[in-house]
């Protein structure tokens, strides 16, 4: 059975929004400002990292680290200027 998470966060001025869908094979799908700019599968529970650039300039390269399992799935972005990740809330819609 699959089932729809959806994840978001503002950072730089720019929004970030995941939506994991989970099941037998995951699929992760990354939003920068409502457009996809990441796409990633993955077998069972295991994490995936998706590389993306938001449109500052110069571009700001950060990841999205998705997990989607075992239990709730959780996203981070992870920054490579200032190595922090950042928890992204789960989002109802």
């Amino acid at each position: 059975m699959s089932r729809r998470h959806h994840f978001h966060i503002d950072y730089l001025g720019h929004s970030v929004s995941v939506t994991v869908q989970t099941g037998h094979t995951s699929v992760v799908e990354v939003l920068v400002d409502g457009k996809e700019t990441g796409h990633a599968t993955t077998k069972d529970d295991r994490p995936v990292t998706v590389p993306i650039e938001l449109p500052t300039d110069p571009p700001t390269a950060v990841y999205v680290r998705a997990t989607s399992g075992p239990g709730v799935p959780r996203c981070l972005l992870l920054a490579a200027a200032d190595g922090e990740p950042h928890v992204m809330a789960p989002r109802l819609y």
